[in-house]
C-alpha cells in the first residue's frame, strides 16, 4: 500500500479514535455514523434470520419472537443496541418479529430498516417514488410498532424515479419525525454521488450511511465506494461480512459443505456473490493461521479485520441461535496487529478493474485508492 494512502487512512483512524466510545462495562465500541452526529455500535444485529417464511430466508434462519427476544437480551447486555431489518425480509415478518421483541424497550435501541424492492403486485409497489416510499415507511412503522425509524435506507437505486422526487420525499419524512437519518444500500458510486449533490443543492437531508456488501472475500467496495465514503463522510454499514456464509470457519479445502450452511440452497448460492473456490480457500487458510495466533475463531478474525477498515461505521452480524450470536460478539474488544492485517490483505487481494488499477500509479494526486 502506498505511503500517501497510509497517511490518508491514518488521519481517518485518528479521527475515528477521537469520536469512538465504549459503553461502560461493555467491550462494544460506538462510532459516528458517517458525518452525522449519531453514534452507532460497531456491531449491528441483522434480522434476516427472523421469520424464514419463504425458501430464500428459510435458508438463513427461522427465528420466532421468543428466541428473537432472547437474542436481543444478549445484544443489549453486550452493548449492541442497533438492529437492522427490511420490508422484504420474510415478506415483512422479520420487522414484525423485531417489533414484538422490542416492546417495552424501544427507547434503548436504534432501528434501521430498508425499502424499495417489490413489496406487492401493484405497479407502484416497488421503487423510490413518493407514492411507494410513503407507503413503505408507514408499513415499516406499523410492523415495527414504533413512531419513528432511526435509520431508513433505500434498499437499491431506482433509476425510473427522479432523484429529486426520492430525496424530497425522504426529507419530508425526516421533517415529519418518522425518520431520523437516511441512508442507501447497494448503490454504485455515481448513484450515491448524484444523490448527495441533489441533497446539497436543495438543502435536503443527505445520506449518512451506505449499507454495502464488504468482506475479506468481497473487497470491491474498496475500489470506489470507500474513497467516496471518505471524501463525502458516508459511513459503511456492512452486510454479509462473512462473505455470504463462506467465512464461518466451517468451509475448508477438501471438506464437504456443512449441512447447516445456507449455501446448501441453490437459490441462495445463485443470488449471492460468486467466487473461485481456490481464492476462497486461500483466504480461509490465512484466516486459519491468524485464528491460531490470536486464539480467536475464523469469523471473529474476519469481522475484526472489517472493523479496522476505513469508513466502516458498523458491521451487521447475523445469528441463527444464541451460540452464533455470542461467537460473533467476540469480534470486538480486541484488535488484530498491523502484521496480521497485512497478511489478510495479501491473501485476499484481487486484480483491480479499470480505471482503478490505472489510478494506483498516481498517488501524489490521487490519495484515496487502496
Amino acid at each position: 500500500m502506498i505511503t500517501v494512502v497510509l497517511a490518508e487512512f491514518a488521519v481517518h483512524f485518528v479521527l475515528n479514535d477521537f469520536f469512538n466510545q465504549r459503553i461502560k462495562g461493555h467491550p462494544m465500541e460506538y462510532r459516528r455514523l458517517g458525518g452525522s452526529g449519531l453514534k452507532v455500535p460497531a456491531l449491528t444485529l441483522g434480522t434476516g434470520t427472523f421469520g424464514g417464511t419463504n425458501e430464500f430466508f428459510k435458508a438463513w434462519g427461522q427465528t420466532e419472537v421468543a428466541e428473537a427476544s432472547r437474542l436481543i437480551d444478549i445484544c443489549l447486555e453486550s452493548g449492541l443496541t442497533m438492529f437492522d431489518s427490511a420490508d422484504i425480509y420474510s415478506n415483512g415478518a422479520a420487522e414484525s418479529i423485531l417489533g414484538q421483541a422490542l416492546v417495552g424497550r424501544r427507547d434503548k435501541v436504534l432501528i434501521s430498516t430498508k425499502a424499495t424492492f417489490r413489496a406487492g403486485e401493484g405497479p407502484n409497489d416497488v421503487g423510490s417514488s413518493r407514492f411507494h416510499l410513503i407507503k413503505a415507511v408507514e408499513g415499516c412503522l406499523k410492523r415495527l410498532q414504533t413512531d419513528y425509524i432511526d435509520l431508513f435506507q433505500l434498499h437499491g437505486f431506482d433509476a425510473s424515479s427522479p432523484v429529486e422526487e426520492t430525496l424530497s420525499t425522504l426529507d419530508d419524512l425526516v421533517r415529519a419525525g418518522k425518520i431520523r437519518y437516511i441512508g442507501c444500500s447497494n448503490f454504485s458510486g455515481w448513484q450515491l454521488m448524484k444523490s448527495l449533490a441533489v441533497s446539497e443543492r436543495y438543502g435536503w437531508s443527505r445520506y449518512v450511511a451506505h449499507q454495502a456488501y464488504y468482506s475479506l472475500v468481497g473487497r470491491d467496495y474498496e475500489w470506489e465506494l470507500m474513497a467516496l465514503g471518505l471524501d463525502q463522510k458516508v459511513g459503511a454499514v456492512v452486510w454479509s461480512p462473512l462473505g455470504w456464509g463462506r467465512l464461518t470457519g466451517k468451509i475448508r479445502r477438501g471438506q464437504p459443505l456443512p449441512e447447516s450452511s445456507r449455501l446448501q440452497s441453490k437459490l441462495v448460492r445463485d443470488i449471492g456473490p460468486q467466487m473461485d473456490d481456490e481464492y476462497l480457500y486461500q483466504v480461509v487458510d490465512a484466516l486459519d493461521a491468524i485464528a491460531k495466533e490470536t486464539g480467536k475463531s475464523v469469523p471473529q478474525v474476519a469481522l475484526n479485520w472489517l472493523l479496522q477498515r476505513p469508513t466502516v461505521s458498523s458491521v451487521i452480524i447475523g445469528a441463527r441461535n444464541e451460540e452464533q450470536l455470542r461467537q460473533n460478539l467476540g469480534a470486538v474488544g480486541w484488535n488484530l496487529t498491523a502484521d496480521q492485517v497485512t497478511k489478510l490483505d495479501a491473501a485476499s487481494v484481487r486484480p483491480f478493474a479499470y480505471p482503478y488499477w490505472h489510478q494506483q500509479g498516481f498517488a501524489e494526486r490521487n490519495p484515496f485508492p487502496v
